[in-house]
């Protein structure tokens, strides 16, 4: 008899958000590829958007959804029937058919994941509906899931704080880089089609939804190091709001080089020009830039916090600090000492790239595959 874990890619056929369809892309890959003998695995879609099966071969059949993935969302939200339950169902996200089910006579069972707590510690961030949503799924994760995967030890704690009821049910498994992630062969193409120069200080987000980019670029200011400045994963249109964060921080609109979301050999590419990877942000959630740094042994300076801590750990300097001030210095004086030799630079990349081992889609879908066969 064979065992079939359905895996919900709604971010993989419409995508709307870039770290989360590619997390969930890597992982159904990983999962194909590592599945048990006697396993396969199923994708359940919404309906329309892109062929998943392109994106993850090896799927033993996709189910699509009558709704497309809006409509999908809301009657997620509010436990319609969707005609997609029943199984053993994976999702890499709160996007699932969280409602009653057997687990113990019809072996059906439901995992969600949760990759940020923004939305129950910095709503006013995000659009209402979307706080909302997340908010009301969780709700239902608390009484339907059969477990709740978080990518931290920090962020689990956090979560049983803020809906106690999942108690054990709340299990670790780590996020990585997307398999194969590297630094591409025609890495001086890709960075000049990005009109990018060549050794740069490297942060990520925008100044809507990335907590602490203030505090990065002033920190590189502080250092006193004289580069230019990349900053990927900005939303479109955001730009020049983050072009005037930097000069209010000290880092002259001429340094400056601002960019949107990018695909993973490009990616790969603004990595491997970058001298230093500064990571200012303190929030709940899983830091997925950070790891591309330690992936790809980029040297990281990033602000001490509970998940920054447990992510980076020794693969990187980590800045403790009571207030933006105390930061903002001493980020500013580690980037300053990594950069301030050949031999420093190097140790930095040595250490990111051991750390950077530790973050494996493979390892991460065994785990799964391990966490299904508990329940």
């Amino acid at each position: 008899m064979v065992a079939t874990l359905r895996v919900v890619l709604d971010q993989v056929v419409a995508p709307t958000d870039r770290p989360l369809a590619e997390a969930s892309r890597e992982l159904a890959r990983a999962l194909v590829a590592g599945a048990p003998s006697g396993c396969e695995v199923e994708a359940i879609v919404p309906a329309g958007g892109e062929d998943v099966g392109e994106a993850v071969p090896g799927l033993a059949d996709v189910r699509r959804a009558a709704l497309a993935r809006r409509e999908l969302s809301g009657a997620l939200q509010f436990g319609l029937a969707t005609g997609l339950g029943g199984g053993m169902i994976h999702s890499p996200s709160l996007f699932a058919p969280l409602v009653k089910h057997d687990r113990v006579h019809n072996n059906d069972q439901t995992v969600v994941t949760v990759w940020d707590l923004r939305p129950w510690e910095a709503p006013v961030e995000l659009p209402r509906p979307v706080v909302a949503w997340h908010k009301a799924m969780l709700r239902r994760a608390v009484k339907y899931a059969d477990a709740v995967v978080v990518p931290t030890h920090s962020l689990a704690a956090r979560l049983v704080e803020i809906a106690p009821q999942l108690g054990d049910r709340v299990r670790v498994i780590a996020g990585a880089s997307p398999i194969g992630f590297s630094v591409p062969s025609d890495e001086i193409g890709r960075r000049r089609a990005l009109d990018l120069p060549e050794g740069f200080v490297l942060l990520a987000g925008g100044p809507l939804g990335s907590e602490g980019l203030d505090t990065g670029l002033a920190a590189v200011a502080a250092s006193g190091v004289d580069l230019p400045v990349v900053v990927i994963d900005v939303e479109e249109g955001h730009e020049p709001a983050v072009v005037e964060l930097a000069s209010a921080a000290g880092v002259p609109e001429r340094r400056m080089h601002v960019r949107g979301s990018l695909d993973a050999a490009d990616r790969g590419a603004v990595f491997g020009g970058a001298v230093a990877f500064v990571a200012p942000s303190r929030r709940a959630a899983f830091p997925w830039r950070v790891v591309d740094a330690l992936t790809l042994g980029v040297p990281v300076v990033a602000a001490s916090s509970a998940v920054q801590d447990e992510v980076v750990v020794d693969g990187g300097v980590l800045v403790p600090g009571a207030d933006a001030a105390e930061v903002v210095s001493g980020m500013g004086e580690a980037l300053a000492a990594g950069l301030g030799s050949t031999a420093a630079a190097e140790r930095l990349g040595v250490l990111a790239g051991d750390r950077g081992r530790a973050f494996s889609w493979s390892e991460a879908a065994d785990k799964v595959w391990m966490l299904h066969a508990e329940l």
